[in-house]
């Protein structure tokens, strides 16, 4: 599946720039629109080290009400957590009726990192897929929108991004021992990612691979794959889309922000 991505997708930097007030004002009216309703939307972001996740979801929430949507960076289940079972602490963060919850990382760190790394037994990954598929058809069945982004590099691109953050003094605490480990195993990730991709592809929670070379056409994917989603959740009940005049397209604020923006790649 991957090997046919084409990866030399490439958006320029001001065509985002232009579009990118346009694309943040839907997305915040429909954040709106599916609290009114009571709609709850899931979004996952998975991808590889340095693919651009934070920044991606920076763009995404900066203009965003934060009263209607919760973040969840993901890290390692603790030692409490471990004596439950594996999805209990994702249910614990699941949305309340018309908010929207992201997930940096999430439950399918189970059949990627868990299995690779040799976590967890074989059976446990396994067994995992039908978990995580019957998890998200129940949060489906509930109501909710589940979107699933992965943000896909070369293992070239990979080590060329992590060789740039190193020669950053502020960003090079970003690369760690670990990170440089799991891009020797670019291949066997690679294997846990197409299996991953296949089991668990869904109508009610599809996986959407996004090509992240160029971190300003990944954006710009990300928004209108959250934006045509929520418009179809919302059907009849979605808002009217109003156009973003010149003016506000080249509001300094909003550009100078977008300039911040920028700079990462993690």
């Amino acid at each position: 599946m991957l090997e046919n991505i084409n990866l030399k997708r490439k958006l320029s930097r001001e065509d985002y720039k232009l579009a990118l007030p346009g694309l943040q004002q839907r997305l915040y009216d429909l954040e709106k629109a599916c609290w009114e309703h009571g709609i709850p939307t899931v979004i996952v972001f998975e991808g590889w080290d340095a693919a651009g996740k934070g920044t991606a979801i920076s763009a995404v929430t900066e203009r965003l009400d934060p009263r209607g949507f919760k973040l969840y960076p993901i890290t390692a289940a603790r030692t409490y957590e471990q004596q439950r079972p594996w999805l209990w602490r994702f249910w614990l963060k699941v949305p309340n009726r018309g908010e929207m919850v992201i997930f940096d990382r999430s439950w399918y760190g189970r059949v990627l990192e868990d299995r690779v790394e040799r976590i967890v037994p074989e059976k446990a990954w396994r067994d995992a897929y039908r978990d995580i598929t019957e998890f998200e058809r129940m949060l489906a069945d509930d109501g909710t929108a589940i979107l699933k982004f992965f943000l896909h590099i070369s293992k070239k691109e990979q080590k060329e991004r992590f060789q740039a953050l190193e020669k950053k003094p502020l960003e090079a605490w970003r690369v760690t021992n670990m990170d440089w480990a799991r891009h020797k195993k670019y291949g066997q990730y690679l294997d846990a990612i197409e299996e991953m991709l296949e089991l668990t592809e869904s109508e009610f929670a599809p996986w959407t691979i996004v090509e992240a070379t160029s971190k300003w056409y990944a954006r710009k994917k990300i928004f209108e794959t959250l934006i045509g989603a929520m418009e179809d959740r919302l059907g009849a009940n979605a808002p009217v889309t109003v156009a973003v005049n010149g003016a506000a397209a080249k509001d300094k604020q909003l550009r100078d922000a977008m300039e911040s923006l920028g700079e990462g790649g993690s």
